[in-house]
């Protein structure tokens, strides 16, 4: 298993090498080159991906506009939930912005460490309380709060390497205004 994601569970629960290694068999390998898609709108999402190096975000289409909901990172896990959880089309996109390299989990795999290795629900829920928590405090702060708020905000919470990687023009989608508002806003502040 990449140490980087043994580190990760480790931290939510405790394994031992066997179940390491059970989990380690479970997920698989792979390279995508920068704009490649991870999973694509419309079809189901049956991953979930570890992000071992690279960035990449979701996003939907609305009115010919692409909204980012969502950016990771190294060491950082993406999914498209909603789709992984009910198995159902996806309204979302998840695309590299760089070249990543990825460990990813099938739905059938989850399922089956669910059932082999109590402590792996641990983790299944744990990424779930994330998800949802991120998405909540995004749509809070979407409606609640105004642009240069809500970009401070963005800069300090979110990790450095996604802030310095991530194009404007994604931060601005994700924070919810143009990236006209976001230069302005930059610019106040420096």
């Amino acid at each position: 298993m990449h140490l980087s994601l043994q580190k990760q569970i480790t931290a939510i629960a405790p394994f031992s090498e066997n179940e390491i290694e059970t989990i380690a068999s479970c997920f698989e390998y792979k390279e995508f080159k920068a704009k490649e898609y991870l999973s694509e709108m419309g079809k189901i999402s049956n991953k979930i991906f570890f992000i071992v190096e690279g960035l990449a975000r979701v996003y939907y289409l609305k009115e010919g506009k692409e909204i980012t909901t969502y950016l990771s990172s190294d060491d950082g896990f993406i999914a498209s939930y909603s789709s992984f959880i009910n198995q159902t089309p996806s309204f979302e996109n998840m695309q590299c912005i760089e070249d990543c390299e990825v460990l990813s989990i099938t739905f059938e795999k989850m399922q089956f460490l669910y059932h082999e290795i109590p402590n792996w629900e641990r983790v299944g829920r744990i990424l779930a309380e994330q998800n949802y928590l991120c998405m909540a405090d995004r749509v809070l702060k979407l409606q609640m709060i105004p642009a240069k708020e809500k970009y401070q905000t963005f800069l300090a919470s979110a990790p450095a390497k996604i802030m310095q990687r991530t194009p404007l023009i994604y931060i601005a989608s994700f924070l919810g205004i143009t990236p006209e508002s976001l230069s302005r806003i930059r610019q106040d502040i420096s």
